[in-house]
């Protein structure tokens, strides 16, 4: 059941942001949140007072958090960080790179790992690293929260020992004690770039990342409950931006509906697996609960309802992603087509790959479009009234 409410500081109610994974795919979420930030004052502060993130939404979720005092001034490091965003600011792409790790793989295969061991990813992406250091500052959140800008950031990452998803979350004053109850969080002083690089470790192609207590991989690998995490800080009101297209969006060509998967193909469609997770059910689940809390009454229990809201594309970025292909360096676009994912059915893998600065303005315009589309839906989310 949905627990308690937490009081927010600031008497209203507490509004949660949660932003799925999905690659390069997160700058969607950017092009929403600058939609929001169009609907409130220049100089207003963050309106999420909980932020929750997996994946490259940890990542959109921690800059925010950061500067949550001056929402614009979060937005336009979010928008400057992936309008110039580069492959090889994400992982190393160049030939050497590429091809060693090609080698290494079929030494390994050849060999049987006897002779070199087999290695834990297809990528190098110690690159991503750097490009974190100098945009995430936990100190600055620590700080927010200290003053009450935010109530809670949260980053879900997922144990490759205990087979589940475990969030790490900071939370504003109190003792975190008290939602001990909440199988699976995890409440941490301070927060950092391991943290964001473990969530964001998508499996086979980037390396898993050791944290205190283990190793951590992509946090949308068993992630049962999406919602989990805003609903055990306390939120009332949450506002959820994915980035799977919605479902009655036409993804694929009749004509690649005929060709026979490939390895990219097949591979891409298990990445688009992973960071579907479970929201719709989740959402859905949530519903019924408001629905069995509704007819119950006030003062029946503990538990209150939360509404949430999706925004999610309106097209599918598998297809935005197809125009932009050319784009890719060499190395990489070699790469794609030996693994069979430089035709139409291999888009789906390019989709989340393509770290580049005009793929991601086409999401951002994308995502600012289909977010102005609801304007009065969100104009109501963000007002104090019930």
């Amino acid at each position: 059941m949905i627990p308690e409410t937490s009081v927010s500081r600031t008497g209203q109610p507490l509004r949660a942001l949660v932003l799925t994974g999905g690659g390069a795919r997160g700058a969607y979420q950017v092009g929403v949140l600058k939609a929001i930030a169009e609907l409130l004052p220049e100089d207003a502060p963050l309106p999420f007072r909980i932020v929750c993130g997996t994946s490259a939404g940890a990542i959109i979720g921690s800059i925010l958090a950061a500067n949550a005092v001056r929402f614009r001034d979060g937005l336009a490091i979010l928008e400057g960080f992936w309008s110039h965003l580069r492959v090889d600011r994400v992982w190393r792409n160049d030939p050497l790179a590429v091809v060693g790790a090609v080698l290494r793989w079929l030494a390994a295969f050849c060999t049987g790992g006897s002779l070199v061991h087999s290695p834990h990813s297809l990528f190098d992406n110690g690159p991503l690293r750097g490009t974190l250091e100098s945009h995430v500052n936990f100190a600055r959140v620590l700080q927010a929260l200290g003053q009450g800008d935010i109530e809670a950031l949260a980053v879900t990452a997922a144990s490759y020992q205990g087979g589940g998803s475990r969030t790490y979350y900071m939370v504003s004053g109190g003792d975190p004690s008290r939602r001990s109850s909440w199988v699976g969080g995890v409440p941490i002083d301070l927060l950092t770039i391991d943290h964001l690089m473990a969530s964001a470790a998508v499996p086979f192609l980037f390396p898993p990342v050791h944290l205190a207590d283990g190793y951590f991989g992509d946090g949308a690998i068993h992630q049962v409950e999406p919602l989990a995490p805003a609903i055990h800080l306390g939120a009332d009101r949450i506002l959820v931006v994915g980035v799977q297209a919605a479902p009655n969006v036409e993804s694929v060509s009749s004509d690649a509906a005929r060709i026979e998967p490939s390895f990219g193909q097949i591979f891409g469609f298990m990445l688009h697996s992973l960071f579907l997770s479970t929201l719709r059910r989740d959402m859905e689940r949530l519903e019924r609960e408001n629905r069995l809390i509704r007819a119950a009454g006030q003062g029946a229990g503990s538990s209150r309802p939360v509404y949430a809201m999706l925004i999610e594309p309106s097209v599918d970025p598998s297809v935005v992603a197809a125009r932009h292909a050319p784009n890719m360096p060499f190395s990489v676009r070699l790469l794609m087509r030996t693994l069979g994912a430089a035709n139409r059915g291999g888009r789906l893998l390019l989709s989340y790959l393509i770290f580049d600065r005009a793929y991601a303005r086409d999401l951002i315009a994308l995502g600012y479009a289909d977010a102005m589309r609801q304007r009065e839906a969100l104009q109501s989310f963000l007002s104090n009234e019930e």
